[in-house]
């Protein structure tokens, strides 16, 4: 597939600037289509971001033949409808983070697009970004001799959303139960996974100590990747401040580094101390879907897959208590 058009169905705000950009600057790839509920605002967007063609109907955008892939940006619990949908037009597909809220709906997804030879992607784009292979390469060099173990520390204040008591569907137990941890506790874990495999052993515990909404805001985690390293993580979202600390332990010395946050990678080892600063881009997912396109294009393979999205899923529902 050498000139992609992609459709977008739900254009809200991660399709902004995060991800809508990324297609746009891509070679190879083009949006011609979005698709939104609200028409008004699909017109709006489309218009702001030079796109031909809108839609209220995401049926329509589907049945499209000048649409030839789709990214469906939409909360997730509708990933799954939607996906199904252009598994059966026969479109590869790019689904946002987390690929759907449960690890069975996750399956239904994979094995649906993979009956019919379909590529089918997933938005974890920290597997692409050049800062965090900067820390698989330290970890694959055995510049930390063998790991042992990685700790990720994940606390943040309280919303004011959520203080106000308005309604906020990431935090809906409905829509993702495991509230900010389904949203953002993805991330990291998928991470891991392509640093160390697969996880074999898992527990968690999860509760809602704040009663603010819903959903769980309090979660706390233990697992073991098939290579023996273990992991240790804690999310909680009541807290007097904000950390975001992953700590890798190795034989030989430490990585330490942030998953959201714009701080340096330190390495520490017998013979010192070394900073890596590796700037994002201004679009997040640029190289996430320039990744997509040498896939596509049969140049490599993309590191994030419906499959290995699927894994991610399987162990937030241990963690959550949904297995």
């Amino acid at each position: 597939m050498n000139n992609t058009r992609w459709g977008i169905i739900g254009c809200g705000d991660v399709t902004e600037r995060k991800s809508g950009p990324a297609y746009q600057k891509t070679e190879g790839f083009s949006i011609v289509a979005v698709m939104r509920r609200d028409a008004v605002k699909a017109e709006e967007y489309a218009k702001r971001h030079g796109i031909n063609r809108w839609y209220s109907d995401a049926d329509a955008l589907i049945a499209n033949p000048e649409v030839d892939a789709v990214y469906i940006a939409t909360p997730p619990d509708t990933h799954a409808f939607y996906a199904l949908k252009v598994a059966a037009a026969g479109k590869p597909c790019c689904i946002e983070k987390p690929m759907a809220p449960s690890y069975a709906e996750c399956l239904a997804i994979c094995e649906a697009f993979e009956s019919r030879g379909l590529p089918l992607f997933v938005a974890y784009y920290r597997r692409s970004l050049p800062r965090f292979r900067k820390v698989k390469d330290w970890i694959d060099a055995g510049r930390i001799g063998q790991v042992r173990h990685l700790h990720w520390t994940l606390t943040r204040t309280p919303s004011p959303v959520d203080l106000s008591g308005n309604y906020n569907w990431r935090t809906d137990a409905k829509i993702a139960r495991g509230g900010y941890f389904d949203d953002l506790a993805c991330h990291g874990l998928d991470l891991f996974s392509y640093f160390f495999g697969d996880v074999i052993d898992c527990a968690g515990l999860a509760s809602n100590q704040q009663r603010l909404y819903d959903a769980f805001d309090a979660l706390s985690a233990t697992w073991r990747y098939g290579s023996g390293v273990t992991g240790t993580g804690i999310w909680n979202f009541g807290c007097a401040q904000r950390e975001d600390e992953v700590i890798v332990r190795g034989e030989k010395g430490t990585i330490t580094f942030s998953i959201f946050g714009d701080v340096p990678f330190v390495l520490e080892t017998a013979d010192g101390r070394e900073e890596s600063v590796i700037e994002n881009p201004e679009n997040i997912q640029l190289f996430h879907v320039g990744n997509m396109r040498d896939h596509l294009m049969g140049r490599s393979q993309h590191p994030s897959t419906g499959r290995s999205a699927t894994e991610t899923a399987r162990i937030m529902d241990v963690i959550l208590g949904r297995t």
